[in-house]
């Protein structure tokens, strides 16, 4: 049933392992979220079974509850390398800013921080074009200042998946493997390869969550979709934007363009 989630499945894997080949040191964010667990799945793939990268979370310590208990186990049970950077506290952030972009910064400024302690030349993250508009423009590897200021006028060409990967002294670059997918995609293969997930993004009295973030700036939508089943039915069909439950999304027009341009995943 869907082949095509094949050829998604095999250009995925080939980024990260070219990411892997050429890129050191090297992590990979993981948010606990539909994506970023499809995005670990395949990473297990693509070395057979052990992940050779850190992996890393950007914690605010607002994520809801069953998002922090969905990832201890996971990590006990596929054995993940998981690295917990701790993002800087809302106060420290810019205080001019809407109060849920202000808050979504925290995110930015962890990994800015992360990339200050770590050194590392690569960031994978598994963000789709789909999902938003400024994220349409990015390309699979796309160079980074060291704090994560990103031009998405001057971004490399890249056809017959030839990729960018080397970079200035001081700079790093963005890994999406997951760019070429689309939301049903994700919820399609992760029903075909039984993929683990947060019971969050299933109905629960008429709500569920579509897109998972930190509690104070993300809320559950209208559904009754209570199987995966039921979410690729409703997706299926739906006019409803994915981040409608993300209260960042309906700050000021420019936030999330502003955020992306300073680093935003």
């Amino acid at each position: 049933m869907y082949q095509y989630l094949d050829d998604l499945e095999a250009k995925s894997i080939y980024i990260l392992r070219e990411a892997y080949n050429r890129v050191d040191p090297l992590a990979m964010l993981w948010s606990i979220g539909k994506d970023s667990n499809v995005m670990l799945w395949l990473a297990r793939k693509a070395f057979l079974g052990r992940i050779p990268f850190d992996i890393v979370q950007l914690d605010t310590e607002m994520e809801l509850d069953e998002v922090y208990q969905f990832r201890d186990e996971l990590v006990k049970d596929w054995d993940i390398p998981l690295k917990v950077q701790m993002c800087p506290p809302e106060e420290e952030m810019d205080q001019t800013l809407p109060p849920a972009t202000r808050a979504a910064t925290r995110k930015t400024e962890g990994l800015r921080n992360l990339l200050r302690d770590g050194k590392y030349a690569g960031i994978i993250a598994g963000i789709r074009r789909d999902e938003q508009s400024m994220r349409a423009k990015e390309r699979v590897f796309s160079p980074r200042s060291l704090d994560g200021d990103w031009n998405f006028k001057d971004q490399p060409a890249e056809f017959w998946d030839q990729y960018k990967t080397e970079v200035p002294e001081g700079c790093h670059v963005r890994i999406h493997p997951l760019l070429h997918w689309n939301e049903l995609d994700i919820w399609r293969y992760t029903k075909r390869e039984n993929i683990p997930i947060v019971s969050l993004y299933f109905s629960r009295e008429g709500k569920r969550y579509r897109s998972l973030g930190e509690k104070n700036i993300t809320f559950p939508i209208e559904s009754n979709a209570a199987t995966i089943d039921d979410v690729i039915h409703e997706l299926e069909s739906t006019n409803t934007s994915e981040r409608a439950g993300r209260a960042m999304d309906h700050d000021s027009e420019d936030s999330f363009e502003n955020l992306r341009a300073k680093g935003y995943m």
